[in-house]
């Protein structure tokens, strides 16, 4: 039994299931959409969603609403608004709520992102992923390098706040090709950059076809290029992979890192939710055929359980540690509602191996940890420390 004193921040995300093309590195929930998107179906089945979850959250005003894919930006103008305006009159929202609409620039309108910015949506995240032919190619993009410019102009001219990602140590990729693609990112001056390792992940094309990848020593090599590169820039490097300008980090997916809590609707779409006594977890069936029939009478929850110690423990530190500057050692009692006590063994263990600092009132990982994250984490397994 936990016991929490107050719950955390609340955030919504919106999982839009469809895409144009799956990337073979991808392993989200998304779906290729082969004829026309159901879209005010979606839309519809999202509200009843949102409505059937009520009773969890009720009377908790809502932070961030993220709405990511799959290809949020394939959604009609008019739909979006929809979506926007019945979330509204569902639940309250904080003033200033940061609302973010993840974007392809193969779908980018600037019509449609004028539209989206009425609506409500005052973040814009576009998957840039390169600024090459070759490696937009390679990686399955359906944009080319002149249209990812053009979505830049775009959505810097109606957004304040615009976050590009972008992927490194992609199929046959050098360093000096990296960092090309970093400094033209650079050059326009977004709020926010993510940069992220090419990985490859189970269940996708490249897992069962692997490209030709640069090898361990290159890919560190990129990637300390580009954390310096984007330091001397100016942006804060506050997350394993996202950098920002001075008070522009992602405000949602800190809400993540930080371990607050979120509702999840849509395809496959995961929640976090607590309460006084439990921290409950869910996900939604994750095709969208199936799901916009089990939404009808309330059977689209796919699981749900409660968290164990185990996994409150873990799952705070695997969430917490990406963070550069790490946690005051009291969020960890106020966001699992156990003392910080039942993972000293493990934290000594971590300070001994060079891989965290601590003191009595903040952990933070060291660069050497923020390098090891994973040989981090396992420390705080349950079969990893005595219990």
């Amino acid at each position: 039994m936990i016991h929490l004193s107050s719950l955390p921040p609340l955030s919504l995300y919106v999982h839009i299931p469809w895409c144009v093309r799956k990337c073979p590195y991808c392993d989200f929930n998304s779906h290729e959409a082969r004829g026309e998107m159901p879209q005010q179906a979606y839309a519809d089945a999202l509200i009843r969603d949102l409505e059937q979850a009520l009773p969890l959250v009720w009377g908790r005003r809502v932070q961030t609403i993220f709405f990511g894919g799959g290809t949020p930006s394939l959604l009609s103008e008019t739909v979006l608004d929809d979506i926007l305006c019945r979330v509204r009159a569902l639940l309250p929202l904080a003033y200033g709520a940061e609302i973010t609409l993840e974007a392809n620039p193969g779908t980018a309108e600037a019509g449609k992102f004028k539209a989206f910015r009425a609506a409500g949506v005052n973040r814009l995240s576009l998957g840039i992923q390169s600024f090459n032919d070759a490696h937009l190619q390679a990686l399955g993009r359906i944009h080319a390098a002149a249209e990812a410019k053009r979505a830049v102009e775009m959505a810097l001219a109606t957004f304040d706040n615009v976050n590009l990602d972008l992927m490194y140590a992609l199929p046959q990729q050098s360093l000096e090709q990296a960092l090309a693609d970093l400094r033209t990112a650079i050059s326009y001056a977004p709020q926010h950059i993510s940069a992220y390792h090419l990985t490859i992940e189970p269940n996708t094309a490249f897992h069962h076809r692997p490209p030709p990848l640069p090898d361990d020593d290159a890919s560190a090599a990129m990637q300390e290029a580009i954390e310096a590169e984007l330091d001397s820039a100016g942006y804060g490097h506050y997350e394993t992979s996202a950098f920002a300008a001075v008070g522009k980090q992602c405000r949602h997916n800190l809400n993540y890192w930080q371990f607050g809590d979120y509702l999840g609707i849509g395809a496959g779409a995961h929640s976090k939710l607590s309460f006084a006594d439990r921290i409950l977890r869910q996900a939604r069936l994750k095709h969208p055929a199936a799901y916009l029939k089990g939404v009808e009478n309330a059977g689209h929850i796919d699981s749900e359980r409660t968290l164990t110690r185990h996994d409150l423990e873990f799952e705070f530190m695997m969430n917490a540690l990406r963070l550069t500057g790490g946690f005051p050692v009291t969020l960890f009692q106020e966001r699992t509602g156990l003392p910080i006590s039942n993972v000293d063994a493990a934290l000594v263990e971590a300070a001994n191996k060079g891989l965290i600092e601590r003191d009595h009132l903040h952990i933070a990982p060291t660069a050497h940890g923020q390098r090891f994250l994973n040989e981090l984490l396992q420390l705080f397994l349950p079969d990893s420390r005595l219990v």
